[in-house]
């Protein structure tokens, strides 16, 4: 692999720091000396860099540099620019100080530390982890302006051991400003905030969304010496979003320092004709949008009963747009095609909002990063993920609400093809379904309403009354109001697929053995039938991705001929969206066709198991697993 220049110059600067800081010289002068003193004292040849490296390593220095040497870094996929290119995160083992190494002096920067959570009461109570037990943890997750990261996972606590450093480039986004240095009045426009969400992973690693806040930075403008520090109270989620969970104790730091700093007066004046702004632009859409609620209504009586959304409520319990949920969404080079975004989109988790105390649904549309960050959300979350991924790669899609069977209200997503074709796709599935209308005054008359009955002539104003795109651009348009939060770019998975089905499969042999031990059987493992089971696993997933069938020939070929004359085979293949081997093993002997398998008793009894995991952003993984035996019938 071959580094670009400057990030070998970069990498260059990084390690001459570090081992600066180890005083690596004075080390290697007192090896030299005492090398000097034990070889050539005694009359041998002179030193060779050979020696001289050997003797480097018995005195486990070289090996004390590359341990306490550690990058870490969470890049989004966003596409090669001039103007903007990703930032950087490194994790550095002492927090005391910013690391200016790792900044490109080009740039402003601003350095957002971390430094310990404070009354977190509901894990007041929290016992102390022991060493090596698996806990409870909090990750914070941040996003600004197309800058992505995580912090390392904490045990969770009342005052939880949140230490990281995040080092966020400030620019302008107009063309040509990306490499310049950014001032304080021009740092002052820049509104977007740096988006804070704080999830809890349990010990089964379920993800609950804790806290997500919105913090100005630009307080950091008006510091003297570009240092500035606060104490962020973390408010609750959805039906607790009033409630306090805990707060955040945070430093900022401009790098380089500005030269010249603003008045605290004139941040404030700012802010405060941006929320009047935004105030204005909320109350003038409101105003529009209940009279277009008015003129609808009154266009024909059915319209009382349809279900139609102006506005929804984020995670803060904020109404907003549902348009400004949706954005043309680019997944870089980490998506290759619509239909791989809905099968990506169908492996994050479905769950609906919490309530507190039974009830009915509670209607929650998250920010696009809560939903990443905790991998999972109601289908109103999928459904505006996947319809701003289909926009993204040029496709005329729409988010689509109505019910469900039992009247359950639900979301989908709609694509309009240029030859007049119609395309539902639901979001939990992948599954894509093609409209075929029907004509309403037709024999025997349809339900009413029904989608066989919907004409998708969006431009048809005899059927449909769209609201002004010009209204809609000055609440929902990415940057109209101070109140829309940013659309985060997708990040790639750090998992190692082949790494973590290595892992799945040996717990998954172990648990077998265990199981046909406690009926009283021996586990004989087949190991070439095991790696057959493969091109079947590979297969599911092409089918499941692409909707294309194919090599289930070649491996039932396969099959045939490594199963002898006389012999039975059996196959049960499973998928799952964890990696959580017990409960792969508990929900696969759930099936009979599994079951007779673990359980298979005969002549010359072989086993076989094989897991593929199929990695897609956001360390979201497609787990395909299969079990299969081979064995000889005793009459």
């Amino acid at each position: 692999m071959t580094l670009p220049p400057e990030k070998a110059s970069e990498l260059k600067q990084i390690i001459h720091n570090h081992l600066t800081r180890m005083d690596i010289h004075g080390k290697i002068r007192d090896v030299l000396a005492e090398t000097v003193r034990q070889e050539l004292g005694t009359g041998h040849r002179p030193l060779s860099e050979e020696d001289f490296l050997r003797a480097l390593q018995h005195r486990g220095i070289v090996d004390e540099v590359m341990r306490d040497l550690h990058f870490s870094q969470d890049i989004p996929a966003t596409e090669a620019s001039l103007s903007l290119k990703p930032a950087t995160h490194f994790v550095d083992n002492e927090m005391t100080q910013l690391k200016k190494t790792n900044i490109d002096p080009a740039r402003r920067c601003l350095y957002l530390q971390v430094l310990g959570g404070k009354a977190f009461l509901e894990h007041l109570q929290e016992p102390e982890p022991l060493p090596g037990q698996v806990c409870s943890t909090f990750t914070l997750y941040l996003n600004f302006r197309n800058q992505r990261f995580r912090s390392k996972p904490v045990p969770c606590a009342c005052d939880p051991d949140l230490l990281e450093g995040f080092l966020l480039e400030v620019h302008k986004d107009s063309l040509g400003d990306g490499s310049r240095m950014v001032d304080a009045t021009n740092m002052l426009s820049i509104s977007d905030p740096v988006h804070m969400v704080l999830i809890k992973t349990d010990t089964s690693s379920e993800t609950t969304l804790v806290s997500s806040y919105f913090l100005d930075w630009r307080s950091v403008l008006s510091a003297p010496n570009g240092k500035t520090s606060m104490a962020i109270e973390l408010l609750g989620v959805g039906s607790e979003c009033k409630v306090p969970v805990g707060v955040l104790n945070v430093k900022l730091e401009l790098y380089p320092p500005l030269t010249e700093t603003l008045t605290p007066d004139v941040i404030m004046t700012q802010q405060s004709l941006e929320r009047q702004r935004t105030a204005e632009k909320e109350r003038l859409f409101l105003v529009y949008a209940k009279q277009w609620w008015r003129e609808f209504l009154e266009i024909r009586p059915s319209n009382q009963t349809k279900l139609v959304k102006i506005f929804a409520q984020d995670e803060n319990g904020v109404n907003r747009p549902v348009c400004s949920y949706v954005r043309s969404l680019r997944a870089g080079r980490l998506l290759d095609t619509p239909r791989q975004a809905a099968r990506f989109v169908s492996l994050l988790g479905m769950e609906r909002a919490p309530v507190v105390g039974g009830g009915a649904k509670q209607e929650q549309w998250c920010s696009l990063l809560a939903f990443l960050c905790r991998n999972k959300g109601d289908c109103e979350d999928h459904a505006t993920l996947l319809c701003s991924l289909l926009l993204g790669f040029g496709l005329d899609a729409y988010v689509c609400v109505g019910t469900k069977a039992k009247a359950t209200p639900h979301a989908w997503v709609m694509t309009l093809g240029t030859d007049g074709s119609v395309t539902f796709w639901e979001s939990l599935t992948a599954h894509r379904y093609l409209h075929r209308p029907i004509d309403p005054d037709a024999p025997p008359l349809a339900p009413s309403p029904s989608p066989q009955l919907c004409v998708f002539d969006l431009r048809d104003g005899s059927r449909w009354k769209a609201m002004s795109e010009e209204a809609l651009r000055s609440v929902c348009a990415p940057g109209s109001t101070t109140s829309l939060p940013p659309l985060p770019a997708l990040c790639a998975s750090h998992l190692d697929p082949a790494a973590t089905a290595n892992q799945l499969e040996l717990e998954l042999r172990h648990l077998v053995a265990e199981h046909r031990k406690d009926l009283g059987l021996a586990t004989v493992w087949d190991e070439q039938l095991s790696y057959l089971l493969s091109a079947a696993l590979a297969a599911y997933e092409l089918e499941r991705c692409a909707g294309v069938s194919c090599g289930n020939e070649e491996f039932q070929d396969a099959v045939r001929r490594a199963v002898p004359d006389g012999h039975t085979f059996k196959g049960f293949p499973i998928h799952f969206t964890h990696r959580n081997a017990r409960r792969a093993f508990a929900t696969s002997l759930r099936s009979p066709f599994c079951d007779e398998i673990a359980c298979c008793r005969g002549d010359h009894v072989r086993l076989a198991v094989r897991v593929r995991v199929f990695e897609y952003p956001e360390s979201a993984c497609a787990v395909w697993i299969m079990f299969a035996c081979k064995y000889r019938l005793v009459l």
